[in-house]
């Protein structure tokens, strides 16, 4: 920061109409007397909702497509944390394995 003095980057994400509001907490929270604030956007894939069984239950897991391009291709497939945290507790074994059967239950529903 200014004169080598150490200093703190603070993040704030809101939405524009709030954005008064938060700075007025930064302004009254901290010691700082300047606010830089940018604008930014956002893209967001389409995703549907799918569900998969696996041994241990079932699971929700997001379909993410590229509507970007002609195919809509499948861009990302992610099992919700939520559900595999759930029945990794239930049954006492690791998320990483609930999370790994349910992408390979849906992979091998897809390929039907």
């Amino acid at each position: 920061m200014k004169k080598s003095r150490s200093g703190i980057l603070l993040t704030v994400i809101c939405q524009l109409d709030r954005s008064i509001d938060c700075e007025q907490i930064i302004f009254k929270e901290t010691s700082t007397i300047g606010i830089r604030r940018t604008q930014q956007t956002r893209s967001i894939l389409p995703r549907a909702i799918a569900s998969v069984v696996t041994k241990y239950g079932t699971v929700r897991v997001k379909v993410a497509r590229n509507n970007l391009v002609d195919d809509d291709s499948i861009v990302n497939v992610h099992p919700e944390y939520d559900d595999c945290a759930a029945i990794a507790q239930k049954h006492q074994i690791p998320w990483r394995e609930i999370h790994q059967l349910a992408l390979m239950a849906w992979h091998e529903s897809s390929e039907l």
